[in-house]
């Protein structure tokens, strides 16, 4: 009598009867709120208003003897109280009204609890999201710091490597000032002594004759550089930087991250990895070249 008790009111409540007798089963008969709240727990379920098919030997109405034992609640035995009262003297309609307003209210409680219940747990959610957001930033310019400090090492680096080679293209030029006085002072000398004043003009060819490769000695070097697309870069580089410094120039403004080759086409000249240590003017590069791009071939 009580699970049926329990089933009508679930009913009177607008609830399916495949879901309420459901929910009887599921509870096993412990009371409206427990089948209420088993509702509201399972109302997503796939299969919840499929036809409800009671395991054998198992049917509503005939498991009130199943269900008694000695450890029951004191809820539990109050209701049981009641519906023995309700078998007795059944409710009236005022009744009936009554104690579906009030589990009406009871599970609309219960509907709020719960939505409480899930806001609180979007919260976290939430806030769990947005940390593990701070924390992947916090990476991602770690990474970002690391790879600047470790670019400004190279800067530095490169322009030690090009004020040493500076100063020694400039002592090599000073030993050779003075490697040519000593040799031309030496021969105007000599000459004075053993010739005639008239052949003193005939030694000032050979001074004339070596300033000119003094004025070819060019500090700077400018490289335009023909892309794959057909667009050009030009920029001027020191004479005694090598050749790997046009080839970072290249590949932080127009390489695109593909790996390339670096080629002079008259003469065509395929410059190798050995080739990017050497200096611009080793290379005969200087004052000025044009280089192409080219795609590098996969062995």
């Amino acid at each position: 009598m009580a699970e049926c008790t329990t089933l009508d009111s679930l009913l009177e409540m607008g609830f399916d009867r495949n879901r309420a007798e459901r929910a009887v089963a599921h509870t096993g008969n412990q009371g409206i709120e427990r089948a209420m709240d088993w509702l509201m727990e399972h109302e997503n379920d796939p299969d919840i208003d499929e036809p409800y098919v009671p395991p054998a030997g198992n049917t509503l109405g005939s498991t009130e003897e199943q269900i008694q034992s000695p450890t029951e609640t004191s809820e539990s035995a109050i209701e049981g109280v009641e519906q023995e009262g309700d078998a007795k003297h059944p409710m009236t309609e005022e009744e009936k009204r009554e104690q579906v307003k009030r589990l009406e209210e009871l599970m609309k409680a219960r509907q709020e609890e719960r939505r409480e219940r899930e806001r609180q747990e979007e919260i976290e959610r939430e806030k769990q999201r947005r940390k593990q957001g701070q924390e992947l930033l916090q990476v991602k310019q770690k990474l970002q710091e690391d790879e600047m400090k470790k670019l400004a090492d190279q800067r530095r680096r490169e322009k030690m490597e090009d004020r040493l080679a500076k100063q020694r293209v400039k002592d090599k030029i000073a030993r050779d000032r003075e490697e040519r006085a000593r040799k031309f002072g030496g021969g105007s000398s000599s000459t004075g002594l053993s010739s005639p004043p008239s052949e003193a003009p005939l030694q000032s060819p050979p001074e004339n004759q070596g300033a000119p490769p003094a004025k070819k000695d060019y500090d700077d070097c400018r490289i335009q550089v023909r892309l794959l697309d057909g667009s050009t870069l030009s920029t001027v580089f020191k004479a005694q930087e090598p050749l790997a410094a046009v080839r970072v120039y290249v590949q932080m403004n127009g390489a695109n991250g593909q790996d390339f080759n670096l080629i002079t086409p008259y003469p065509r000249r395929v410059y190798t990895d050995l080739d990017m240590e050497k200096p611009l003017r080793e290379l005969g590069l200087v004052p000025s070249a044009v280089l192409v791009v080219t795609k590098k071939e996969i062995n």
